[in-house]
């Protein structure tokens, strides 16, 4: 499995830990939209799309099955969202 493109969307959204959201591409064939970048308390990292199934919970709808494919997603998704050239958009 290879990641071959990465498309970040950055927010700005005053006082929120959300980011950006991400849209990475695999094997030319397979695209996962909304993934959520996230300010956590020590670094950045990357929330999987999620769909709400109570009033309290949350559920993914895809995410990796094992540590070092959610590691090599993290790794394409925030390389491209700390280049420079990818633009910050204000809401």
């Amino acid at each position: 499995m290879e990641i071959t493109r990465v498309h970040v969307h950055k927010v700005d959204r005053e006082g929120s830990r959300l980011k950006g959201y991400a849209t990475v591409t695999i094997d030319d064939c397979f695209v996962v939209s909304n993934i959520r970048i996230i300010e956590g308390e020590n670094r950045l990292f990357c929330a999987m799309p999620s769909r709400k199934v109570s009033d309290d919970k949350f559920e993914d709808i895809v995410h990796p099955t094992n540590s070092e494919t959610r590691e090599m997603f993290e790794k394409a998704i925030l390389e491209e969202y700390k280049n420079p050239t990818v633009k910050e958009e204000t809401e």
